[in-house]
């Protein structure tokens, strides 16, 4: 284990970077300094949006296990933030084996969830989906579960961090180039603007970047994801208000209830997204070609979706709401960055090659 008094710089001010930089401080060590290009939340992170979906849902019993324990986490300290509205999971009838496996986990461990076998229960138990096109499918809702208003979670896990300690490096001395290396020692890294910044140890939680700082082939890719956002009127928001979050398996759509005070109703897609490749050197001195979204700008995301990407958010509304709903222009559209895992594993490890370097990242949507 490293000293308490040893540097470290931790690259990305999200989510796992914030949460690194936290732990690390409440575990005695002193110089702990974070890098981003933006101050947290940082515009075009995957942590920072109107709202995240918090679960425990998980087909794989350790994700189950973590989950559970963070939803806790969620209920306390995070409460502010934290809306339990509920999960809605479906799938197709036919048995989908993710739909199955979270489903025996969460009983195993004592969750009470009301189970669907057929869309026009769901509709009668959740009549905010009356309007809609489901049908043929199957699923069951957990009712400890929801969603956080995400940036603002995050700008309070940020000021924490500042209570305890940390540093933070943002502008052109935190845009992080590469790394510096001694060997196959990692000793700090090269910024776009002035010196080297130089550290005992680096930790990279930098989401969709990573693989324009290391080699991820075959262990990651970065993918965009379409999100969409609807304005509701005062009406149609509170019938939707006591809506639960709900996940269509097969297609990777999800929608969120309608956030409160603005009435936006917010809808997104998981599946294997969009590639946007650009050239970048390995620390190896290698070139290759990679997806990863840009570096410069402020950080605002592009307001466009691919043709097929709309037309999939269309399709998973119509599911769940009348055409005059799922048919009206979104206010908001653009892709949101992930960093998806063959199995959706996270990388949370140290580097296999390179000394001195950890890897936080991988958090395919998780």
């Amino acid at each position: 284990m490293p000293s308490k008094d040893a540097s470290i710089v931790i690259v990305g001010a999200g989510v796992f970077g914030l949460t690194l930089a936290r732990e690390l401080c409440q575990r005695g060590y002193i110089r702990v300094t974070v890098l981003d290009r933006h101050l947290p939340p940082v515009p075009d992170g995957s942590s920072s949006d109107l709202s995240r979906i918090i679960r425990s849902d998980y087909a794989d019993a350790q994700y189950m296990k973590m989950a559970v324990e963070a939803v806790a986490g969620w209920e306390s300290e995070y409460s502010q933030y934290y809306h339990e509205s509920g999960i809605l999971i479906i799938s197709d009838k036919g048995g989908h084996s993710y739909l199955k496996k979270a489903k025996e986990h969460v009983q195993s461990q004592g969750g009470q969830i009301n189970i669907f076998d057929d869309a026009s229960h769901i509709r009668d138990a959740h009549r905010e989906f009356t309007n809609g096109t489901l049908r043929d499918c199957e699923g069951y809702l957990n009712p400890r579960g929801g969603w956080t208003e995400s940036a603002e979670a995050v700008r309070h896990l940020a000021s924490q961090c500042t209570a305890l300690g940390v540093s933070f490096i943002t502008g052109t001395r935190g845009s992080v180039d590469s790394l510096v290396l001694d060997g196959t020692r990692v000793v700090g890294v090269n910024v776009e603007g002035g010196p080297q910044l130089l550290a005992e140890h680096v930790i990279l939680a930098t989401g969709a970047w990573t693989s324009r700082l290391v080699d991820l082939t075959s262990s990651a890719v970065s993918t965009a994801q379409p999100v969409g956002f609807i304005q509701l009127t005062p009406n149609e928001a509170d019938k939707c208000r006591r809506m639960p979050i709900a996940i269509h398996l097969d297609s990777g759509f999800f929608v969120f209830p309608p956030m409160p005070g603005s009435n936006i109703l917010k809808c997104a897609r998981h599946g294997y997204g969009y590639e946007t490749r650009v050239s970048t050197t390995t620390p190896a001195g290698q070139q290759q070609q990679i997806s990863a979204p840009g570096l410069h700008g402020d950080g605002t995301r592009a307001l466009f979706l691919p043709p097929d990407a709309e037309v999939s958010l269309r399709e998973g509304l119509r599911r769940f709401f009348s055409p005059t709903i799922s048919q009206r222009p979104f206010v908001k559209k653009h892709l949101c960055w992930y960093t998806d895992t063959p199995q959706g594993d996270f990388i949370v490890d140290h580097h296999p090659h390179l000394r001195n370097l950890f890897l936080a990242t991988g958090g395919s949507g998780q």
